[in-house]
C-alpha cells in the first residue's frame, strides 16, 4: 500500500505553517503554535485519530488568533487530501458519539469531495482563549481543503474544554474510520459514479 502521508508547507502576510500528517500513524503528535489550547486539541486529534502529525507554525496571534487558527484548519484539510490520494479502498464515512464528562459530542463525516459543515455548538466566548467562533473557523478552513462534508451536533455540555475536547477526539476517531482501507474494496473508490 502507497504510503499516505505528506507536508504542507504555507506561507502569507499572516502566519508560516510546517504540517505533515501520517494517516496511518500511531497517533504520536508535535505541535508546537503560539496556540496553547489548540495545541493541545490537535494533540488529541492525532492520538485518538491514530495519526502521526508534526506541526511547527507562527502567525499575527498579537493582532487575533483568527488567521493562524484558520489557516492550520486550511492546511489540515490539505494534508488530508493530498494524503489520500485516488482514495481506492477508504471506508469513506465516519462517525462516533463521544463523551467528555458531562459533555457528549455526535461527529459524522464523509470524504466525499463536497465540502460542508454543519457546527451545531452554542456561540460560547472566552476572552483571551479559545472558543466556538474560533472552533468554527477552524473546521470551515479544514472542510473546505479537503473536500469533507462533516456534522458536530453537540448534545450535551456545559464546561466549555470539554465540548472542545469531545469534538476534537471524536473528529480523530470519525476520520479514522472513514481513512481506513476495507479489504472489500481495496481496489476500488467507494462511490457509484467511480470518482470523489
Amino acid at each position: 500500500m502507497k504510503k499516505r502521508k505528506t507536508t504542507i508547507k504555507r506561507k502569507t502576510a499572516e502566519t508560516k505553517i510546517n504540517l505533515f500528517i501520517n494517516i496511518d500513524g500511531k497517533g504520536t503528535s508535535a505541535i508546537k503554535t503560539p496556540l496553547p489550547f489548540l495545541n493541545h486539541m490537535l494533540t488529541l486529534f492525532a492520538k485518538h485519530g491514530l495519526f502521526d502529525l508534526k506541526i511547527v507554525a507562527s502567525g499575527d496571534v498579537e493582532v487575533d488568533q483568527h488567521h493562524l487558527t484558520e489557516d492550520l484548519g486550511i492546511c489540515l484539510g490539505e494534508a488530508i487530501k493530498k494524503s489520500l490520494g485516488d482514495k481506492k479502498g477508504i471506508r469513506r464515512y465516519g462517525f462516533v458519539l463521544l463523551p467528555m464528562d458531562e459533555s457528549l459530542a455526535a461527529i459524522s463525516l464523509d470524504i466525499s469531495g463536497r465540502p460542508f459543515l454543519s457546527l451545531k455548538v452554542p456561540k460560547r466566548r472566552r476572552k483571551g482563549e479559545f472558543d466556538a467562533e474560533l472552533l468554527e473557523e477552524f473546521l470551515k478552513g479544514f472542510v473546505n481543503h479537503s473536500g469533507i462534508t462533516l456534522h458536530i451536533n453537540l448534545l450535551s455540555g456545559e464546561n466549555l474544554h470539554h465540548i472542545m475536547e469531545a469534538i476534537f477526539k471524536g473528529l480523530g476517531k470519525a476520520l479514522d474510520g472513514a481513512t481506513g482501507i476495507d479489504p472489500r474494496i481495496k481496489t476500488s473508490i467507494p462511490s457509484t459514479k467511480g470518482e470523489i
